[in-house]
């Protein structure tokens, strides 16, 4: 009846016909108490509420480990094609980086070569020579614009190639990191110089000495430390808000080739010049979980978005399955030999494939397992439009955190300090 009265109310104050309003018998059988009518409607809602998710598929292998031309037979075309080689044997060794969202790839030459492209349906975005030489390339907040660690300092290109900015207080920087959700590019020189620059206002934040040299940098997406790994066995953890290492472990007794962090940021993998991959809980002790010894060099590593570790070194690229797992050792998954030396490996987002740089150009194998089948379109979306791109971008910007919120532990931004008393 109130329900009535209050319809009533609004025909009497507006100019709706009367066949637009429905009658009291239609309320009176449509909210009736018959327990048959509401397991239906909970039923259909919970259908409505389900979202079919894409399950993680993998190989199941006996004791020969599966090769790449057995994995594309046994694939659709669509993910065949996924499959294959570039031949650039005069400009290399080349580094790599996908974007986040895995659509996009930018190709770095050491003499100077550059190429960003979509690597799905191959088509060019981008291609030019500067005529100096690349030390490392890496892709800014959208796929618009990517920088590039030259020979002096580090510049910033738009899709097109035309060159938008050169930062100068990067210099001679060889490792490029950056962090989306704080808009930092970080770059590590070949003095051991670590620099926090925002992209969004062109404000320097930070530049501290590690007083090391620095063989690889990568950051921690949980927390936004910065992970270097040193010539003298050391692993450090820093923020731009302190000119001492958040955290500095002792790895290695050998020099650290290459430090890798998981999505969740709780474990690191770390290989050395000792000819050992050493996986570390991140958590609460920092202590060694597991240890596996290789018969050559590991100079290369990368975690996937669900656990899967690659190793590189030499020709030869290795790829691990539950390595942060406690109760199975580290075994392999995966080998692949590309018969060039490899520079660069990296995993591509959202697709079962790993990236490989090397002296001859850009190899992409196929890595089932590897990807995140389900994607967020909020967060990261393969396909969206140039509308969807430039909202994203506003919408990046006024999620923006700031640099001040980087600590080891960001449980403890929610705490409040208790007041002493004068």
């Amino acid at each position: 009846r109130d329900l009535l009265c209050c319809f009533h109310f609004v025909k009497e104050r507006t100019g709706i016909p009367r066949l637009e309003f429905i009658s009291y018998r239609y309320f009176t059988y449509s909210f009736s108490t018959n327990p048959l009518i509401e397991n239906t409607m909970e039923a259909k809602s919970s259908q409505s509420l389900k979202i079919k998710k894409t399950q993680r598929g993998f190989i199941r292998k006996n004791q020969k480990l599966v090769g790449q031309s057995s994995i594309v037979k046994s694939v659709d075309i669509t993910n065949a094609a996924k499959h294959f080689e570039l031949n650039l044997d005069k400009l290399g060794p080349y580094k790599l980086r996908y974007y986040r969202n895995g659509r996009y790839l930018v190709l770095g030459g050491q003499r100077g070569h550059l190429a960003a492209f979509d690597w799905l349906t191959k088509d060019l975005l981008c291609e030019f020579n500067v005529r100096e030489s690349v030390h490392d390339v890496q892709w800014l907040h959208m796929p618009t614009m990517f920088a590039v660690a030259q020979k002096e300092w580090v510049h910033i290109y738009d899709k097109d190639g035309i060159e938008l900015n050169v930062i100068k207080t990067m210099y001679r920087a060889t490792h490029l990191e950056f962090l989306n959700y704080h808009f930092l590019l970080a770059a590590a020189s070949d003095k051991g110089y670590l620099t926090w620059k925002d992209i969004s206002i062109g404000k320097d934040i930070a530049s501290f000495p590690t007083r090391q040299k620095i063989t690889n940098l990568t950051h921690n997406p949980y927390n936004g430390l910065l992970v270097c790994s040193h010539s003298n066995g050391t692993v450090s953890m820093w923020s731009p808000n302190q000119n001492r290492p958040a955290v500095s472990m002792l790895c290695s007794p050998a020099p650290v080739r290459s430090v890798s962090v998981t999505l969740e940021g709780n474990y690191f993998a770390t290989t050395g010049v000792d000819q050992t991959i050493k996986v570390w809980d991140l958590r609460n002790n920092y202590k060694c979980l597991k240890e596996h010894k290789l018969y050559y060099v590991p100079d290369r590593s990368s975690f996937s978005q669900l656990g899967m570790l690659a190793v590189a070194g030499g020709s030869t690229v290795t790829v691990y399955k539950d390595v942060c797992s406690t109760e199975k050792p580290i075994s392999p998954y995966l080998k692949h030999n590309v018969q060039n030396v490899i520079h660069d490996i990296s995993f591509c987002n959202y697709e079962d494939v790993l990236g490989v740089g090397h002296r001859r150009g850009f190899t992409s194998l196929l890595t089932p397992g590897s990807g995140e089948p389900n994607f967020d379109s909020l967060e990261a979306n393969p396909f969206m439009s140039k509308a969807q791109q430039r909202e994203m971008e506003v919408k990046m910007l006024l999620d923006k955190i700031s640099p001040q919120m980087i600590c080891l532990d960001p449980s403890e931004l929610a705490t409040s300090r208790k007041e002493t008393k004068k």
